[in-house]
């Protein structure tokens, strides 16, 4: 049995960060006068942040709408974020059962940092900017035994990377959508995660 060492997502996994992204879309309309939904885009958190910006810039202006939308997200969006529930328990259940934390998101690495920074949420290892089969590579990397995420591309990512998908309904899909892309244990949140995590240990000696 592989030492316990599990993944988590970042955006509705552990944090909230709908106010503070909608804040920096917001931000990004007025800086660049190009009309984003905000609300819309929230709506629907996981995949890169060139997706998003892909609906509302022409190809040309991508690019440079994510340099600026980085660039607005420090003053934006850390502040406003807060611990999804059971987020800190979590992370203090894998430790109890002297296990590694690891965080594999999406998002920049220099952006989550600084989430995990202001919220205090202490992760062993953090990899960013990959999504789907990308975030594979990171677990197998750092020796994850478990991923946990909201959206159907992070079971993806468990699948490929060889280790159960945990599921929790905090995000844009649902748990049956969460199941269907191979979630061995869906949760409605983080709350039930210790609890489950004995079982959650059991399925990696299946694997």
């Amino acid at each position: 049995m592989p030492a316990l060492t599990v993944g988590f997502d970042l955006d509705m996994t552990l944090v909230d960060s709908r106010p503070g992204i909608a804040a920096t879309y917001r931000a990004l309309t007025a800086r660049t006068g190009v009309p984003v939904d905000a609300d819309l885009a929230v709506s629907r958190l996981g995949p890169p942040l060139r997706t998003e910006i892909a609906h509302w810039f022409p190809p040309e202006q991508v690019e440079s709408a994510v340099h600026v939308y980085r660039e607005l997200y420090p003053a934006y969006a850390i502040t406003p974020t807060v611990p999804l529930p059971g987020a800190r328990a979590a992370i203090d259940a894998i430790r109890a059962r002297g296990g590694r934390v690891l965080v594999v998101t999406s998002k920049i690495g220099r952006l989550a940092r600084l989430h995990l920074d202001h919220l205090g949420l202490a992760v062993d290892e953090l990899a960013g900017d990959l999504f789907a089969e990308e975030k594979a590579t990171a677990l197998r990397e750092h020796g994850a035994t478990h991923y946990v995420g909201d959206h159907v591309a992070d079971m993806v990512a468990a699948r490929v990377a060889g280790v159960p998908g945990i599921g929790v309904a905090t995000g844009p899909c649902s748990p049956d959508e969460l199941r269907a892309a191979g979630a061995e244990v869906v949760l409605d949140d983080l709350t039930g995660f210790p609890a489950a995590l004995d079982g959650m240990i059991q399925l990696a000696l299946e694997q």
